[in-house]
């Protein structure tokens, strides 16, 4: 029996096919990857002051001051660079309108060549476009040219706020560690808690992009490890001179 043609099948529930999915996994790429920035800068920062002094005031001072000077950095980078980004797509957006008022043939015989480019047939990709013109012109071109949803342009706020968030719940971890042990565990303690978050981050981000997990969690591990024996070696030294 053929399928009837106006009760077509929809699409598996366990497949993702919302448009949106893509940028969803980059917003939770960029958390995992501002949580890592917080662990690692933080970690750095602590186990520097903690070399050098083994009074909890100037760690925890050292502390907060670089959780707060790195969330509000994070979050004022992130605003910029996604509202930068957010005009772009405005402005071509606004571009791609005019272009279908004024010139709509070719605009037209422009999406058929994008989707004859993609492998269609001359005559099929003609049908297409045709059709989707017919549905939504601005929608269809800004897809097919753009690459870009005009209902979910990036929004900087988000970005600042996810931003600022992931990179604070990443800097309490190493504040915790730091703070809790007696000051001989201090050090210890502070880097096997940031080795074994880098680890679960550097999982976490191979997995979201689709890469090799050992590489990146040996990336991160070592890049954390050695920005925590380089302030280490710092605060060391500071101490010895008496600066």
């Amino acid at each position: 029996m053929s399928p009837d043609p106006d009760h077509a099948p929809a699409p598996h529930p366990s497949e993702p096919h919302a448009q949106g999915l893509s940028a969803k996994l980059n917003w939770l790429r960029a958390g995992v990857l501002g949580a890592n920035d917080g662990i690692v800068s933080t970690a750095g920062l602590v186990v520097g002051v903690a070399a050098a002094s083994t009074a909890r005031g100037p760690i925890l001072t050292a502390g907060i001051a670089g959780l707060a000077a790195g969330a509000v950095s994070m979050a004022l980078g992130e605003y910029v660079s996604v509202s930068t980004q957010r005009d772009s797509e405005r402005a071509l957006l606004a571009k791609e309108r005019r272009e279908l008022a004024e010139l709509p043939d070719d605009e037209l015989a422009e999406l058929a060549s994008l989707y004859e480019a993609k492998g269609l047939s001359p005559a099929t990709a003609r049908t297409v476009a045709e059709e989707l013109t017919a549905h939504d012109a601005f929608a269809a071109h800004a897809d097919a040219e753009l690459g870009i949803d005009p209902d979910e342009l990036t929004n900087p706020w988000q970005a600042a706020i996810s931003s600022a968030i992931s990179f604070t719940l990443g800097a309490l971890l190493p504040l915790i560690a730091i703070l809790v042990p007696p000051a001989s565990y201090r050090v210890p303690v502070t880097f096997v808690a940031v080795l074994v978050a880098l680890a679960l981050t550097g999982s976490v981000s191979a997995r979201l992009g689709g890469s090799p997990r050992g590489k990146a969690v040996l990336r991160v591990v070592f890049g954390g490890a050695l920005a925590m024996i380089v302030t280490y070696g710092i605060g060391q030294i500071v101490d010895s001179v008496n600066i």
